[in-house]
Parts: structure tokens; C-alpha cells; sequence
């Protein structure tokens, strides 16, 4: 069953620098839309395993990957491939908008 990878300031680069696409979750634990869409993240991680990485940042313990993107409010989702951005969604939003910008990418 896949889950949400924890990515870090420390492992962020090793994690995006992939030609899969990768999905991460800038959020906090005192965000309440990002509670909302916490676990559409990780059905989404279950839904992509193989295909794409899915992770999640915490924005309040890793300050140098939130400042790198410029996230001003959360939760805010990149799709990254090759290391560069390739979609951005700020707010929660339904799974299928979601899976819909990781299929773009596959």
C-alpha cells in the first residue's frame, strides 16, 4: 500500500530529481484545508505507486524547501518532474483535480 513519502529540507533534491512525476504537499499540523486533504494525498500516493512519488512537506520543520517555492499559504501542491515545476494548485481541492495533474505528467 503506498504512502506519502515525509520529505524534507535534507532529502527534498534526492526525492524531485526524478523523471516521474512527484507530488508534494506543502502543509502544516494547524492548517485546517490541509487536514482536509491529507488523505487525499495518501490515497493518491496508494492510487500512483510505481507511476509517481507523493509526498508531503512540512512547512514549519523544514523552512528552507517552503522559502525555495515561495509558499506563502498552505496547503499549497507541486507536481515537480525533472526538478522543475510543472503544475501548482494553492487551496484543497477534489482528488480528481489532483490526479488529473499527475496524469498529465506520466
Amino acid at each position: 500500500m503506498g504512502k506519502a513519502i515525509e520529505i524534507t529540507d535534507a532529502n527534498f533534491e534526492d526525492i524531485t530529481n526524478t523523471d516521474k512525476p512527484v507530488l508534494v504537499d506543502f502543509w502544516a499540523e494547524w492548517c485546517g484545508p490541509c487536514k482536509m486533504i491529507g488523505p487525499v494525498v495518501e490515497e493518491l500516493a496508494a492510487d500512483y505507486e510505481g507511476k509517481a512519488i507523493i509526498g508531503k512537506v512540512d512547512v514549519d520543520n523544514n523552512p528552507n524547501t517552503s522559502a525555495k517555492f515561495g509558499i506563502r499559504s498552505i496547503p499549497t501542491l507541486l507536481v515537480i518532474k525533472n526538478g522543475k515545476i510543472v503544475e501548482k494548485q494553492v487551496g484543497a481541492v477534489p482528488k480528481n483535480v489532483l490526479s488529473q495533474k499527475i496524469e498529465a505528467h506520466l
